[in-house]
């Protein structure tokens, strides 16, 4: 035989040089849930070995991370029911906690990256990213609490934006009130291709965010659609969006190869927590081999053409 595929299989020194994927701690985004008060810290029942962390003990976990490697945090506020109302007034309100811990956290590591989520549910008494009126999501005046919510975060010194509601008109809107109060730098990560997908059970757990009535159907997308997806995509590109989000990732495989494909903006994909909690229960059970399956998988959504991973395994892999 002239072609033997094995020959470039044959040793690991080989296998390295022909290698076509690699993952390193610079394609990861590290998502942290924010508690309020001070030496407060609460696994997620649903996430072994992913915590709620007040500002004191986040910090030290930063600090940790950069240590490994790892350079950008995906910040996401817990936060208490009393604060929140039909228009989750506390999302804006410089003095709340969330906002005042993106302050200390960017005084003390400028040089880590720090994104943020802009959407109601966290804040929303009804559980939805919009406000919710007659049972109906309503969509433009949603908008407005968005941009509000978007220029508190930008004021406190963070460097990316993160809309996950899924309103339409959202990117253009957070653009135009990002730059007409100076925020020209900050960027938007839109998610842009969020599907209804039943595998964020356990982030609703981390954050008490699940809809109190209802479902998120009528502005996530329907995961049986692809080519919806590049609809939302163009959107995005066209009102300013910096990079893509593919949320889920490793169902939606496809739709980050389709992203990669069409679009020159970076991609990025969210491995989510029902994701990541499959793997932790399987081995637990001592079903799968933990260390190898987690690397396989980021493998898997970075070989479909993801640029950047956000992903509740990050820590544990730059520890490896």
């Amino acid at each position: 035989m002239l072609i033997r595929p094995r020959r470039n299989r044959k040793s690991l020194a080989i296998r390295n040089l022909v290698e076509e994927t690699k993952v390193t701690t610079d394609d990861l985004i590290f998502p942290l849930f924010l508690l309020e008060g001070q030496r407060q810290k609460i696994e997620v029942d649903s996430m072994p070995g992913i915590y709620r962390l007040s500002v004191d003990l986040m910090l030290k976990e930063i600090e940790e991370c950069l240590t490994l490697g790892i350079k950008a945090f995906d910040i996401f506020p817990v936060v208490p029911e009393h604060y929140k109302d039909k228009t989750g007034t506390k999302s804006h309100d410089p003095k709340f906690f969330y906002l005042s811990a993106l302050r200390e956290i960017k005084e003390r590591f400028p040089e880590a990256a720090i994104m943020t989520d802009v959407a109601l549910d966290p804040y929303s008494s009804d559980g939805h990213d919009g406000i919710v009126e007659d049972g109906k999501i309503l969509n433009d005046e949603t908008l407005e609490i968005l941009g509000k919510m978007a220029l508190a975060q930008a004021e406190t010194g963070i460097d990316i934006i993160g809309p996950s509601d899924m309103m339409d008109g959202r990117v253009g809107y957070i653009r135009e009130v990002l730059d007409e109060n100076g925020f020209e730098e900050v960027s938007i990560m839109s998610y842009s291709a969020k599907y209804a997908s039943a595998f964020y059970g356990p982030f609703r757990d981390a954050l008490d965010s699940a809809p109190k009535a209802g479902d998120k159907k009528t502005y996530q997308m329907n995961p049986a659609n692809r080519r919806e997806a590049l609809i939302e995509g163009d959107l995005d590109v066209d009102e300013g969006a910096d990079f893509l989000m593919i949320k889920p990732a490793l169902a939606y495989l496809d739709v980050i190869k389709l992203f990669k494909d069409t679009y020159a903006q970076p991609i990025a994909a969210y491995n989510v927590s029902g994701e990541y909690s499959m793997l932790k229960a399987a081995s637990q059970k001592g079903w799968l081999e933990y260390n190898k399956v987690m690397a396989e998988t980021l493998l898997s959504i970075k070989r479909a053409g993801a640029d950047i991973i956000l992903t509740y395994h990050a820590k544990e892999f730059a520890s490896l």
